[in-house]
């Protein structure tokens, strides 16, 4: 009889120590969700993206597993932060909320929390980040060991070292971002210690993580985005050190990859054209910096219809499927009349909100333009000055691209004007003297005040009026 009993004992206690299947299907939905739905967003295919959330919202469903419900209002969440869509992120941050607030699974809340302070840092708010960093590492300490749990500590680090640098806490930020990088040890974990380093003008410390960072990028699958965080990384530091082929080779590669990744990253692409902006700018290649200053302020103003109008009509999709659902409890239905209300009204509060942040982003980046072309047409004017008193034979024709308008304005006036004449008027227009004219052409002053009486002949100027007043005003 006490052999049979422990026996029976050793029996319930195998039985008691053995993991439920429930539970293991619980994990292995966690598992698949969260992998297909990283591997998506990361390739910037949104709408596949909502599908596949869509079918496992519809499985959770049946399984009456609300965690996992949960996460597929997370992901929607999540992917909308990314792309700038906040309104939305907002909503579905409700729904996921809804559904954990009385779960007893640690890890959910901890990557609810987590995702939450990614929202806060996109909206600047870094109090509320490191306010629900701090909770998800709470409920972090509270969940089981497992595979998702390993994944989720060291980005809960690094996150809370991004939102203690833009504080000012720079020595608790940085040992963060190491401790993030041990646990990691990715690509991307090492660009954030780079990136620290760079950001406290420190290149040679910098330099050591981008070189981890290159080596990671090569040895392990980097997805696209963390790719194009690498680049990024690697331009800025190249343009720290003065290496600006290096640093254009990789912005150019970062551009690449963004400009696939857009649709559901479109935050980073404006970040590119002005590192590039940037680096021209260093270079003294005024065209350049202008052009891809022009790119980023085309960035920043535009509200990028045709993007949120996919997004949300797919994410209407997501709602519909959901509304369409037989499985579903009733008691879900008047959430699902708010998220459709909600589909018709968020888009116009976010577009209000969104004119008047642009407009204040308009007269800042204006201001930025103007400079550029002021230093431009500068940089320009420097050098058709300096071919005319080269005399140099290809001064006319790069006055002509500096000036289209003027040599147009005196055809009109005297069709017959030949080049000599030409260049000569705009000799006058940059206001060289009559003295400079002579040294530079190799004749007589006298030479050059009889040009001087024919061209006011030729294009009928008053003899009261000062020839260099009159090709100043004369229209470009």
């Amino acid at each position: 009889m006490i052999t049979y009993a422990i026996c029976m004992g050793l029996f319930f206690s195998i039985l008691a120590c053995s993991p439920d299947p429930y539970d293991k299907e619980k994990e292995n939905f966690d598992v698949s969700l969260l992998t297909q739905s990283a591997d998506l967003q990361l390739s910037g295919e949104y709408e596949a993206f909502v599908r596949l959330n869509i079918s496992f919202l519809k499985k959770a469903a049946k399984m009456n597993y609300k965690e996992g419900k949960g996460l597929c209002y997370l992901n929607m969440a999540g992917v909308n932060v990314s792309a700038g869509n906040y309104e939305k992120a907002r909503y579905f941050f409700g729904k996921a909320e809804k559904d954990l607030e009385n779960s007893e699974q640690a890890y959910h809340k901890a990557a609810f929390y987590n995702d939450y302070s990614l929202y806060y840092s996109h909206l600047k708010l870094n109090d509320k980040a490191l306010e629900c960093n701090s909770k998800a590492f709470q409920y972090y300490k509270q969940a089981k060991k497992t595979e998702l749990t390993q994944k989720l500590l060291p980005r809960l680090y690094v996150n809370k070292g991004i939102y203690e640098a833009w504080k000012g806490w720079m020595g608790t930020s940085l040992k963060c971002f190491k401790k993030g990088n041990e646990l990691e040890n990715s690509a991307y974990t090492n660009c954030m210690v780079a990136q620290y380093y760079l950001f406290n003008h420190k290149p040679d410390s910098a330099g050591m993580y981008i070189a981890k960072a290159d080596e990671k990028m090569i040895s392990q699958k980097t997805t696209d985005v963390e790719s194009l965080w690498v680049y990024y990384t690697m331009g800025y530091y190249y343009n720290e050190v003065d290496n600006s082929e290096e640093a254009e080779k990789a912005l150019k590669k970062a551009l690449e990859i963004n400009i696939k990744t857009r649709r559901t990253y479109s935050s980073h692409i404006k970040e590119v054209y002005k590192a590039l902006a940037e680096l021209y700018k260093k270079k003294n290649d005024g065209g350049k910096a202008y052009f891809y200053l022009k790119k980023y302020m085309e960035e920043e103003r535009k509200s990028d219809a045709a993007r949120f109008a996919t997004m949300n009509k797919a994410t209407e999709d997501f709602i519909s499927e959901v509304k369409q659902e037989s499985d579903w409890h009733k008691n879900d239905l008047p959430l699902f009349i708010a998220l459709s209300i909600t589909v018709l009204t968020v888009s116009g509060v976010y577009v209000r909100k969104m004119i008047n942040g642009l407009k204040q982003k308009k007269n800042t980046l204006k201001e930025q333009t103007n400079a550029l072309k002021n230093r431009v047409h500068t940089k320009q004017l420097e050098e058709v000055t300096e071919l005319a008193k080269r005399n140099d034979s290809s001064f006319l024709l790069k006055f002509k691209e500096l000036y289209p308008g003027f040599i147009k304005a005196l055809l009109e006036i005297n069709p017959d004007l030949e080049n000599s004449e030409l260049t000569f008027c705009a000799m006058l227009k940059l206001r060289f003297s009559s003295k400079e004219i002579a040294d530079y052409t190799f004749v007589q002053h006298r030479s050059v005040q009889q040009k001087k009486y024919r061209i006011r002949k030729r294009l009928n100027i008053p003899g009261e009026t000062d020839i260099y007043d009159f090709f100043e005003n004369l229209t470009e």
